[in-house]
Order: structure tokens, then C-alpha cells, then sequence
């Protein structure tokens, strides 16, 4: 039986059912938690100054290896390994970057969450145009 996505399944998508109060927080609780996270980095760290800067954008490397890691794992091309993780993995893993990306943000710029904001709509302007209602266009599944 084949369990992985390809041409007979398609790859799982988001459920629609929530598993806890953290996923219906807005952005508001997002950045007061990306401000915790990288106070308590900052609170607990070896090193600091600029070598810790460097160290936060250097974790984003590493949590990008683990998501390759768990794609692999999740599609069985190690033969030695087979099938190691799950499609889920892979999401875990994914949202470990995008945490570890603006936690690094947060510890370039005190404006992060401006910063990040601006740089969507730039991107959003970029590949959508001037379209400001987003739900005209059509949607789009992995």
C-alpha cells in the first residue's frame, strides 16, 4: 500500500478541527510570544553581543535541515531509514522556522513585527498586484 503522497494521494492538508487555544491566537499573541521566546533566549544565552545575533540566524540553518530531514523521512528515500517520519513531522519542523525566523527578526529589530508586515505586502503587492481582495483570486493547493 502506498502511503506517501504522489500522484494517487495528494499530500495532507491543514484539518479544519483546532487542537488547542494556541491556534485561533492573532497576531497580537504571536508577536507577544516571539518577545518571550527571544527574552528568554536572551536571558539564557552563552553568548552575546554580536556572536549571539549571529548564533539566532545560524539556528535558522539548522531548523531547515531538520524539516529536509523529515521530508526525507516522510517520502522513504533513505533505503536505509524507509519511511523514519511523518507528514506531520514535516509541518512541525516547518513551523519551527518560520518561529525561529522571527524570533532572529525580533533580535535584529525591536520592530519586528513592522518590519515583517511591510516586507508581506511588498511580496503580497509583487506577486498578487494590485488586487486588494485577496478572495478573488483563486485558491491554490499544494
Amino acid at each position: 500500500m502506498n502511503t506517501q503522497p504522489g500522484p494517487s494521494q495528494p499530500l495532507p492538508t491543514q484539518s479544519a478541527e483546532s487542537s488547542g487555544p494556541a491556534e485561533s491566537s492573532g497576531p497580537a499573541e504571536l508577536w507577544a510570544t516571539v518577545d518571550a521566546l527571544s527574552s528568554w533566549l536572551d536571558d539564557n544565552q552563552a553568548h552575546g553581543g554580536r556572536e549571539a545575533l549571529l548564533l539566532r540566524v545560524l539556528k535558522l540553518s539548522e531548523e531547515v535541515g531538520e524539516v529536509a530531514q523529515a521530508v526525507i523521512g516522510a517520502t522513504g528515500q533513505n533505503p536505509r531509514k524507509g519511511v523514519s517520519h511523518t507528514w506531520e513531522d514535516v509541518q512541525s519542523e516547518l513551523c519551527d522556522v518560520i518561529i525561529t525566523a522571527l524570533v532572529a527578526l525580533r533580535t535584529l529589530t525591536p520592530e519586528a513585527e513592522r518590519v515583517f508586515a511591510g516586507h508581506l505586502a511588498r511580496v503580497a503587492e509583487r506577486s498578487l498586484g494590485g488586487a486588494g481582495d485577496r478572495s478573488a483570486q483563486p485558491e491554490r493547493r499544494p
